[in-house]
């Protein structure tokens, strides 16, 4: 009886698996939540709920859409609980100050998502950042491909509403610039 462990296939392919996509999950967490905290913790919870699903899951004909799909829908059913809009401090740490204008960017591009609804913010991390198309983005989000038109078209203009606010005006040829 030394401390040996003995993994079933299936864990192995889980663990393998989970290893792989582990950054990229993430990205997507992190890019829902808008902080590295939440979105740590909503992959833990999203990693845990794929494990106790995993002799289904792994027959999924999109591994990669199944997962990202718990991870969205966590991420919604998380914000629907009160107890997850509780803040436990007053003010939040400080922030490095990004180093260069891109890693500024991204950050005030973040602080826009972070500003949306959760089904907003979920719906464009989904088309734009993921790639997906409007009719995998409905069947993740259980919504209809018009739903999702809709909520891409409120969400981007919201983003462009908070980025003039931050002092990211539209430029004429629509692009961003910092004012």
């Amino acid at each position: 009886m030394g401390g040996h462990v003995v993994r079933s296939e299936a864990d192995e392919d889980y663990v393998e698996y989970v290893s792989a996509r582990l950054p990229a999950l993430k990205r997507l967490a992190h890019l829902l939540c808008g902080d590295d905290h939440r979105a740590d913790d909503l992959v833990q919870e999203s990693v845990t709920k794929l494990y106790t699903r995993w002799h289904n899951a792994r027959k999924a004909t999109n591994l990669d859409s199944y997962v990202r799909a718990i991870v969205v829908r966590t991420h919604i059913d998380n914000g629907r609980r009160p107890w997850s809009r509780v803040r436990l401090f007053g003010h939040p740490p400080d922030q490095a100050r990004p180093e260069s204008s891109t890693t500024e960017d991204r950050a005030v591009l973040r602080a826009a998502l972070a500003a949306l609804p959760a089904g907003q913010r979920a719906v464009l991390v989904l088309r734009f950042l993921c790639d997906l198309p409007v009719a995998e983005v409905g069947e993740l989000l259980g919504c209809s491909p018009g739903t999702v038109k809709s909520q891409t078209s409120h969400g981007l203009a919201n983003v462009r509403q908070a980025l003039t606010r931050l002092g990211y005006p539209m430029t004429a040829m629509g692009s961003w610039k910092n004012g």
